[in-house]
């Protein structure tokens, strides 16, 4: 047998939820452990029949100050951080007359629960546990000698380990530390998040560098997927532990599991929604680019216009409302092939028609999206950014330049608007043609401005049935024409407005053959670049 198990006799046991403590019970008594244990835990273990030494009982000191004080002392932790490899910390625990631990089980007060909750800050700060952590760090640092459980799902295996007598080995212990530090380094960086948020850096202070020196986050696993983007890929959820209205905590009212690729598409769909939030919205999103994005005077007129710019691609995409969708729309949805409905909720009659398709995923987020900096893994670091949310200098229409042409009638600015704030959903290089609050052409992700023109045009006039939709529609480009050829490819089709960022070396040429073609042109001096 492996001389590195270490059997379980004496345990102490300090948790904040106590679901699963049957199982540790059982094992207790069946094995005759000596148990050491505080407050609520205490007295659960005992109503099971665990005879138990209360905490106060070894450290000869009483709970106090409302709990915030109970296994903070030397008799706790000398029992837990002790050496026992190393003679002289054998000697010195028998001179201090303190027993060891074999073991700690441990889970923290519910820190993200009661932010979730709504509560307010002084409750929230009760719930920053301090002896917990304490206790968990210490036992996963010792694992030499200890063995230390944070995780309910491994109460069985630990009263297993208890009742067999044999405890855990080292290569055991090493991998249940490295869960514990984990637990902790999640429990504290969700503290962090809270903080940082609640307590921003006053006035009185010198002001810091814009961003931190640690970038701490955290998430907890929502669910395991069936695979990542292919199949041959593996794949997770994880949430963020302090909301739960938010898209990742969405509620799935029907249809199969969500996969790894349906959750970047409606995430997309569903923030491109929010880009017009005083106005009923629908996106059709297809691999992460709109294939439609209409405003309506209702839910179900919006969806009718995004779904008409390109009623093909629609086909297995994913659709997202920013208004409650209502029975109309429903009956729309129903007769396409669909992959992923998202909406605020469901009027009941809509609800039920949409659930009458098996596959489809319905989902409810009542919360909109939250500005958020924006992170991205590369090979060996992370690239972190504020949220593109359409809200620079440049994205309101009183601030734009007219380049050429006459000024826009109020029809036509209110469709350049439309498309200006469109475009950020696009990726580039994007062009975006649209027409009566709706898009009815879409260039993206191209490598150049000159084929995102013409695909937008293209699309634009081959999907209508045969209607020529760029005819007087206005255009948007996410950034400057280095070249007029793109913006000639418009006029062309016949375009009337166009806006676009400017800021061109050739910005003049571009201007003059506006001017030229009679396109009235808008700069706004802001780009909305989306890879």
């Amino acid at each position: 047998m492996d001389s590195t198990y270490r059997p379980l006799q004496r345990v102490l046991v300090s948790v904040f939820h106590k679901e699963g403590l049957e199982v540790l019970a059982q094992a207790f008594i069946q094995a005759g452990t000596e148990v050491v244990s505080t407050g609520s835990t205490a007295s659960r273990l005992k109503d099971l029949g665990v005879p138990v030494t209360p905490v106060g009982e070894v450290t000869g000191f009483p709970e106090s100050l409302e709990g915030r004080v109970k296994t903070l002392d030397p008799h706790i932790h000398a029992g837990i951080l002790a050496d026992m490899t190393n003679p002289d910390h054998a000697r010195q625990l028998k001179d201090l007359g303190i027993k060891p631990f074999d073991a700690v089980i441990v889970n923290l007060y519910p820190f993200a629960d009661t932010v979730r909750s709504g509560a307010d800050q002084a409750a929230v700060i009760e719930k920053i546990d301090i002896g917990g952590p304490s206790m968990v760090r210490g036992a996963a640092k010792n694992s030499a000698c200890l063995t230390v459980i944070t995780d309910p799902q491994d109460y069985q295996l630990f009263a297993d380990r208890v009742i067999q007598g044999q405890g855990f080995n080292l290569e055991e212990r090493r991998y249940l530390a490295a869960k514990a530090f984990a637990h902790t380094a999640a429990y504290d960086a969700a503290i962090v998040q809270w903080a940082s948020s609640h307590w921003p850096q006053p006035q009185t202070l010198p002001q810091a560098q814009s961003y931190p020196t640690e970038l701490t986050r955290t998430w907890d696993l929502g669910r395991t997927l069936r695979y990542g983007e292919n199949p041959h890929q593996s794949a997770a959820l994880y949430v963020n532990p302090l909301s739960k209205d938010d898209f990742a905590h969405a509620r799935q009212l029907g249809g199969k599991p969500m996969s790894y690729n349906n959750y970047v598409d409606a995430d997309s769909a569903w923030r491109s929604v929010w880009d017009f939030p005083d106005q009923p919205a629908v996106a059709v999103v297809k691999h992460s680019n709109p294939c439609g994005l209409a405003l309506g005077e209702n839910i179900a007129q919006a969806h009718r216009k995004a779904h008409a710019c390109d009623p093909m691609s629609a086909y297995g995409g994913v659709i997202a409302a920013n208004r409650i969708i209502t029975e109309e729309m429903a009956k729309q949805i129903k007769p396409i092939f669909t992959e992923v409905v998202v909406a605020p909720d469901y009027e009941p009659q809509a609800l039920e028609l949409l659930q009458t398709k098996k596959n489809l995923r319905i989902l409810r987020v009542p919360l909109r999206p939250q500005a958020a900096p924006q992170l991205k893994p590369i090979n060996g670091g992370l690239l972190v950014q504020e949220e593109d949310l359409v809200d620079a200098p440049g994205d309101n229409p009183a601030s734009w330049t007219l380049v050429s042409g006459h000024p826009a009638d109020q029809d036509t600015m209110n469709d350049l608007v439309f498309a200006w704030r469109a475009i950020r959903s696009v990726k580039s290089n994007a062009i975006l043609i649209a027409h009566d609050g709706a898009t009815v052409g879409i260039g993206m992700g191209q490598v150049n401005r000159v084929d995102s023109s013409q695909l937008a045009v293209t699309r634009a006039n081959t999907l209508a049935e045969g209607r020529n939709r760029t005819q007087g529609a206005v255009a948007a480009s996410d950034a400057f024409f280095p070249f007029p050829d793109g913006m000639e490819i418009l006029a062309q089709a016949g375009v009337s407005a166009i806006v676009q960022p400017g800021g061109s070396i050739r910005d003049e040429e571009v201007f003059q053959a506006a001017r030229k073609a009679g396109i009235t042109m808008y700069t706004t001096g802001t780009r909305h670049f989306f890879h």
